[in-house]
């Protein structure tokens, strides 16, 4: 359901460590979805918005929370093996000295 999941770490930033992209039901691309950290542990995934007239507008998100939590763990899975090869690759001193 959830495939083709793509990992952009960026320097942590206020809890923001990424973004991620995905095609959900192989029909529909969706990307700019926020990986954040929480405060006890784990992960949170924000959804873009748009602001249109001083509003924040959605503009795609999960509407039932068993798909919300779907989309989160595939996603943050994916985030963990990207972290782990590049901390690997790199050593995490170097890693964790460029934030990511």
């Amino acid at each position: 359901m959830i495939t083709e999941i793509q990992i952009t770490p960026v320097k942590p930033n206020n809890g923001l460590i990424g973004f991620a992209s995905f095609v959900l039901y192989g029909a529909v691309y969706c990307s700019s979805v926020g990986i954040y950290t929480r405060l006890d542990g784990g992960y949170r995934l924000t959804y873009p918005t748009k602001q249109v007239m001083g509003r924040d507008m959605g503009i795609f998100h999960p509407i039932n929370k068993e798909l919300g939590l779907e989309i989160e763990k595939a996603v943050t899975a994916v985030y963990d093996d990207v972290m782990r090869l590049k901390n690997a690759r790199y050593g995490s001193a170097v890693a964790g000295h460029i934030g990511v």
